[in-house]
């Protein structure tokens, strides 16, 4: 039993971090993905901030749901309440980033506080409840919390190799139809293509 556990904690991990990537195949998050990725250090910060936050939302959302709303009844509140948890996460990392990382916390700018509003936050806190996992055992709270931790991971690993490129890409005689946002677009349909590959490898 345990050790069926593990195995299936691992399959979530590598399916929702690359065979499913929540940016390069779920196409979820897009807005932080190209507006901070033009540094990897900013782009690197900003994906440790989404890790924080989707997997601790994942956890407490994940209670909240079971042991608040479903007994209560009040189910379809789940999306009001589950910003209000992802919300008060993102207000706690920016405070601690405005006073350890000041530096950090002006080059993310506006997209930090958009984290709130993320669409790939949101929906994996929503996942978790409605569509994959059952939150109702200890094991099935696991496996949401290595959903949530394994989708961000996959955006940061997403947005770090886009950062990347985006570096190396300065030095490049871009075409001038393609410079700036065009060729930031063009770079992430390859690499949403070459994500794409994985697809099918692990079918959850």
């Amino acid at each position: 039993m345990i050790m069926n556990t593990f195995l299936q904690v691992i399959l979530i991990f590598v399916s929702t971090s690359i065979v499913n990537n929540v940016v390069l195949s779920r196409f979820l998050g897009l807005c932080p993905f190209l507006g901070v990725s033009k540094k990897v250090e900013t782009a690197a910060g900003m994906g440790g901030a989404i890790i924080f936050v989707i997997t601790l939302s994942s956890f407490v959302t994940g209670l909240i749901y079971k042991f608040i709303l479903v007994p209560s009844g009040f189910q379809y509140l789940q999306t009001i309440v589950f910003i209000l948890v992802i919300a008060a996460l993102v207000q706690f990392i920016e405070m601690v980033l405005k006073k350890n990382m000041p530096a950090l916390y002006k080059s993310l700018g506006v997209y930090l506080p958009l984290i709130t509003t993320n669409c790939a936050v949101l929906g994996v806190a929503l996942d978790n409840v409605t569509k994959y996992y059952d939150v109702g055992a200890s094991a099935d709270l696991l496996k949401g919390v290595v959903y949530g931790f394994g989708t961000s991971v996959g955006f940061a690993i997403s947005i770090i190799i886009m950062a990347s490129i985006r570096e190396k890409m300065e030095d490049n005689d871009v075409p001038e139809a393609f410079k700036g946002t065009g060729i930031v677009v063009v770079t992430a349909g390859l690499m949403s293509i070459a994500f794409c590959g994985f697809s099918g490898v692990i079918s959850l």
